[in-house]
């Protein structure tokens, strides 16, 4: 689920007290190795929740391959089951072209190996995503988590908050959503919750605050406390909200002020169900803020799982755009309210679900 360094001891300065006051000096000379994870629990429960929420997709493209044989008409229909699923025309055309080639080279001769060649075709589409969230290479990774209302953000946190605490990680949430009624409430009920199941966790607030002075002071608490992770939990944006955007550009700047190399993870959270929007988002959040990762919620019952294919082909487009930024990853994915059902991506389990 992670990746986790362990960091030597460092003689840093204590953290600054004001934004004109960061000691550069807190941040260097950390030396890094990495270690292993904690194992997680068994991922077979959750996999079979993954399958049952997409199947609203994956069973329109499965019965493709109820044909008798391979022909034009079967990819027509594959064409349709994948537009449906809302994997968009560009990811629809690469894993259409991908597969005819499959097809092929391997001399498939029954709709059934086309199925599975597909599912290779969608799995290689999907890997560039699937990466570790590393934790530990600095000496408090701090994470920035936005996205729209009702995407699952808060609750999402939460359950990360929790996934961190089981592996040992001091971990410091900001509550920096201090537009929303009840946000503040809502992340301090989690981290009740994660305190009484796995260990404390800590929370930053003010009643009122600006989002951006609430995250400075997190992030200055988190250093000063010695916590493996801060996360500033930010308000929902929509991304034609300019001027709400440029608030998040804020609380971005003011992170940098408090940690001249934070945020260290710039993380989007993604309803499942809103399909192409989903992407829509994803372009707009990374033109604004430079996103590192994806948490992808509400697969519990989707027929519009296809759009992490439209994404992956983005992804892919926007790293040969950009060969020296940092690639884009779908750290979880959410199925469910329980803590346990935000669990790692995996391409080829996400493809196996998907195709039904």
């Amino acid at each position: 689920m992670f990746s986790f360094f362990r960091k030597r001891p460092t003689t840093a300065s204590p953290p600054p007290a004001a934004p004109h006051g960061v000691d550069d000096g807190a941040i260097g000379g950390v030396a890094t190795a990495a270690i292993e994870a904690p194992p997680e629990a068994s991922r077979s429960g959750w996999i079979e929740r993954l399958r049952n929420g997409l199947r609203k997709t994956g069973s329109s493209i499965g019965a493709v391959f109820s044909a008798a044989r391979i022909d034009d008409a079967l990819y027509d229909e594959l064409e349709a089951a994948l537009l449906m699923a809302d994997a968009g025309p560009g990811a629809t055309q690469f894993l259409l072209d991908d597969l005819k080639r499959r097809v092929r080279e391997r001399n498939a001769r029954e709709p059934a190996a086309v199925r599975a060649l597909l599912e290779d075709a969608l799995t290689e589409l999907l890997v560039p995503l699937e990466r570790p969230l590393e934790i530990g290479r600095n000496p408090c990774t701090v994470m920035m988590v936005v996205g729209v209302n009702g995407a699952g953000k808060t609750t999402s946190i939460g359950k990360l908050a929790c996934r961190l605490a089981e592996a040992q990680q001091k971990v410091l949430l900001a509550a920096a959503d201090t537009f929303r009624a009840a946000a503040r409430e809502q992340l301090a009920v989690w981290a009740e919750r994660v305190g009484r199941a796995r260990g404390a966790v800590e929370v930053v607030s003010q009643q009122g605050g600006d989002p951006a002075a609430v995250t400075f002071d997190a992030v200055i608490a988190g250093r000063a406390r010695g916590c493996d992770v801060v996360i500033a939990d930010t308000a929902g944006r929509l991304p034609t909200q300019l001027h709400l955007m440029e608030e998040l550009k804020k609380v971005q700047r003011v992170i940098a002020k408090a940690d001249p190399q934070a945020p260290h993870e710039v993380l989007l959270v993604v309803d499942g169900n809103t399909g192409q929007n989903a992407l829509a988002q994803v372009r707009a959040f990374d033109a604004a803020l430079g996103l590192s990762g994806l948490i992808v919620t509400k697969l519990d019952g989707t027929a519009k799982g296809g759009v992490l294919a439209a994404i992956a082909l983005w992804a892919r487009e926007r790293a040969a755009a950009a060969p020296s930024r940092r690639s884009l990853a779908v750290y979880f994915l959410g199925v469910g309210e329980a803590l346990e059902d935000l669990q790692t991506f995996s391409a080829r389990e996400f493809a196996q679900a998907l195709l039904g």
